[in-house]
């Protein structure tokens, strides 16, 4: 299908505005196809005017201009041409069968395995409207909509607008309330037989959504997410003048879902992993609560005011990212939401940025030439690093002046689009400062600076400078801390407030601080580097220091050091073992094993260091386990068994626990523990396909299906690696979500030498699959089936052979493209036999 050029999008709105979309879906035409019928009243602007309406349709019925027929012959590539119209007011009438998906863009349908119930939801964001009803399909043409549809008599429909049943019941005939003028990628309908939590807030209807057999799930937790929603609503009602802009705000959690969640004003999807089955730890509800923040926040910043274009994506999601995670400190329980941040998201913007396919945070207009352009920009750029860059902006400006600007731009541009110029206009208004200068220095730049101390001793005092490897402009916080040797804590003195570039030199009477902790607080985006006194100060107490977020800061650096080759990842590990036991913050423990698991273990480590890396990992978890044995911190419990069951090479140990129902002293087995112990075991070619199927008896729900699919993959022999090939490769069946269990099984750093033979496969393999399924299943597949364990010349040729040769589609070039890079940077980390320490970081 064509994709939408940015030119076209400009043309098309300089000559038409729309009013209205009358939509009437028809959910009851079977398992393959529903019907869409459209409406569009839109007014053209001048006379003559050359234009197109896009829909990809299964079988196109009909298509009428002001009631005449046209030709249905003429649809082609995804667009119908619509020649010659008059200026004044039009409507436009299309009526068609559209496939349903099963990769999660545009009317997803799942059938749950645990009960056979059927449910189906609509993705729109951010270019597969068309795959649901016949639009104009661009940001800056708004419409009010009218939705109604049918669907079987049992089901519950939701959308948009308050649903009210129509008619009589057996009809299954469902009005939504009109919206207010919303873009095309916002609109939503969810359908099925739901179990639903419903209450009321602020005058308006709330609900929370779930399929059938997880609803004893949400009921479990219901208090709690509403909670969170009641608590974010009031908080951003606080801040921003304008009141929430639509009639309801309902939340469903729905099956196989791609994103985290999507904005649908009054309608947010959401995966329905964060309706939790088994033990969870306080991070992860952190999480989901942050999710929670971060959509709400976009009914105001997406909804009412949108992008004109998609080159400001940034300004939807930098701000949602910024808003979920202060919203979240200041509303709710969780307080140390910016560690939660620094370990979890400002690393994937970090990654990113250092890659040759970053981008700006807001990219010149030119750079976002289409929306297959756009949609690679839904990344570590768009999300951590502008939200890193936003909560810079806010500690420069301050934030009453920063609300200020914000309500500013909202009156101005309520239900319309507006633009960064827009944007940072309104700051400026707001502040009187020259935030212009400040965005070209933040947010039409690449890349990451990097900030390392320079200490000078002498018999009067030290001196600190900062050596400064970059051009942004930086306000933040330099920790400074004294090692107390009797209880190995470190002590805080007043910390510095350090602006770059003007504070060239802090001096002061008396000795140095042990550790000097450039960008405490974690304020800015920037790499740190540490002088050889503080490091050593960290190796010996980490754990000392007070707060979490500072904690976090310095893990956050030792990762960026160990990825530049500044660090031995054995350095890093030894740090770990020593300070992770004391660990209190379970992000931070969970985060830390992440890295140390996925990264130094299996790539940054030659193979014949990996089983001792293992150890150290099994070794720490049990430390941890051992300490919390008294039931007191039960998230960094559960945090060691997931990764002592990653990581051990003993597959009788989960045997028993799995014998048992529990881990000894706690947790019991949950299904999702149950599954990972399996895996490991699958791994260690210590089950049989017979003991897979007989766990699924037990678990047949869609995530045991998953697991199972993992499973199987994972198993160390020829048979099972060639069925796990097929159901990817010569099948196009697969859901997105079973297709990316199976990739995640298939290739095991154990089973290096079974997996050669698949090496020269996989690249031209990804590359048709790709052609044939499209960008969800090329991302799934690009990324959780990227064969990361082959660290070595042969893999990176290869992929770089399919880039120049095989021409893969737009999503998955991207995708190789960042997941090669990534391999350039393990070889080089273990090339330069990581030596260097961090006193000449930077």
């Amino acid at each position: 299908m064509s994709v939408l050029t940015r030119d076209e999008a400009q043309n098309r709105a300089a000559r038409i505005g729309l009013r209205r979309y009358t939509i009437d879906l028809d959910l009851t035409r079977g398992a393959e196809v529903f019907g869409s019928t459209t409406s569009v009243r839109l007014c053209v602007l001048e006379a003559g005017t050359d234009t197109f309406i896009e829909l990809e349709a299964a079988a196109l019925h009909r298509i009428a201009l002001d009631g005449d027929e046209l030709d249905p012959t003429l649809y082609a590539d995804g667009r119908y041409p619509l020649t010659g119209l008059g200026e004044g007011e039009h409507e436009v009438l299309v009526e068609a069968d559209m496939h349903y998906s099963r990769t999660g863009e545009g009317m997803h349908r799942f059938t749950d395995p645990a009960d056979g119930e059927t449910y189906l939801y609509t993705m729109c964001c951010m270019s597969d409207a068309p795959k649901v009803f016949a639009c104009f399909d661009q940001p800056d043409l708004k419409a009010v909509f009218e939705v109604t549809v049918t669907a079987p008599p049992e089901w519950t429909v939701l959308g948009n607008g308050v649903a009210t049943r129509v008619g009589d019941t057996a009809d299954g005939r469902w009005q939504l309330a009109p919206t207010q003028p919303i873009s095309t990628y916002l609109m939503a309908v969810a359908a099925g037989p739901w179990h639903s939590v419903r209450t009321r807030h602020a005058g308006l209807p709330f609900g929370l959504h779930v399929r059938r057999s997880l609803g004893a799930y949400l009921d479990a937790d219901a208090d709690e997410l509403l909670d969170i929603t009641r608590r974010c609503f009031d908080r951003y009602h606080e801040i921003f003048d304008e009141p929430y802009p639509f009639d309801s705000y309902d939340q469903a959690f729905v099956p196989e879902f791609n994103s985290g969640a999507m904005e649908n004003p009054g309608l947010v999807t959401f995966r329905d992993q964060f309706v939790f089955r088994s033990a969870v730890t306080e991070g992860e509800r952190q999480s989901r609560a942050m999710v929670i923040a971060h959509e709400m926040a976009h009914m105001w910043f997406g909804d009412l005011v949108t992008m004109r274009w998609w080159d400001d994506i940034w300004l939807n999601e930098s701000f949602a990212e910024y808003m979920g995670f202060q919203i979240l400190t200041e509303a709710t329980g969780y307080t140390d939401t910016w560690a939660d941040f620094g370990v979890r998201r400002k690393s994937w913007g970090y990654d990113a940025d250092q890659r040759p396919s970053t981008h700006p945070v807001a990219p010149e207009p030119d750079g976002v030439p289409d929306t297959a352009a756009a949609r690679l920009n839904f990344d570590g750029i768009s999300y951590a690093k502008g939200a890193s860059a936003l909560r810079q902006l806010v500690a420069w400006l301050g934030e009453q002046h920063f609300f200020a600007g914000i309500n500013d731009h909202f009156t101005l541009h309520r239900f319309g689009n507006a633009t960064l110029a827009d944007f940072i206009d309104a700051l400026a208004r707001a502040s009187g400062r020259p935030v212009p200068e400040w965005a070209d220095a933040w947010l039409r730049t690449t890349g990451v600076d990097t900030l390392t101390p320079q200490i000078s001793e002498g018999p009067d005092g030290w001196e600190l400078r900062l050596l400064h490897e970059g051009s942004r402009p930086h306000q933040l916080t330099i920790g400074c801390y004294d090692l107390d040797a009797d209880t190995g804590r470190l002590v805080p003195r007043t910390p510095l407030r350090w602006n770059v570039p003007e504070d060239k030199t802090h001096t002061a009477a008396g000795r140095r601080p042990d550790l000097v902790l450039v960008n405490d607080g974690d304020y800015s985006y920037v790499k740190i580097g540490f002088d050889e006194r503080s490091w050593q100060t960290i190796a010996a107490a980490l754990s000392g220091l007070p707060d979490a977020l500072s904690r976090a800061v310095v893990w956050n650096a030792a990762r960026d050091l160990v990825r530049d080759g500044k660090l031995a990842p054995t350095d890093y590990l030894d740090v770990l073992r020593a300070h992770l036991p004391r660990e209190s913050d379970v992000v931070i423990v969970q985060g830390v094993l992440a890295f140390a698991r996925g990264q130094i273990a299996d790539r940054y480590l030659p193979a014949e260091q990996r089983p001792a890396a293992l150890a150290t990992l099994v070794d720490t978890c049990r430390e941890l386990l051992a300490r919390t044995a008294d039931g007191s911190a039960p998230g960094l419990r559960l945090a060691a068994v997931q990764t002592l069951a990653d990581s051990t090479a003993d597959p009788a140990e989960l045997g028993d626990w799995l014998a048992a129902g529990a881990v000894p002293g706690g947790p019991e087995l949950d299904p999702e523990l149950r599954w990972r112990l399996l895996l490991r075991r699958s791994v260690l070619g210590a089950v049989t396909l017979a003991d897979i199927e007989e766990e699924l008896a037990r678990d047949s729900s869609a995530t045991g299906q998953e697991g199972a699919a993992r499973c199987r993959a994972a198993l160390p022999d020829v048979a099972a690696k060639e069925a796990a090939w097929a159901e990817l490769f010569d099948k196009d069946d697969l859901s997105t979500y079973l297709a990316t269990a199976t990739a995640e099984g298939f290739w095991q750093p154990e089973q290096h030498e079974l997996l050669r033979a698949y090496l020269t496969r996989y690249f031209p393999a990804v590359a048709d699959l790709a052609a044939r399924r499209g960008p969800a299943i090329a991302q799934a597949v690009g990324r959780f089936g990227f064969p990361h364990h082959a660290v070595d010349e042969q893999t990176l040729r290869l992929g770089e052979d399919c880039l120049r040769e095989a021409n893969p589609i737009p999503a998955l070039r991207r995708r190789f493209a960042d997941e090669l890079d990534d391999l350039r940077r393990a070889l080089r980390v273990r090339a330069a036999q990581a030596t260097a320490t961090p006193a000449t970081a930077g």
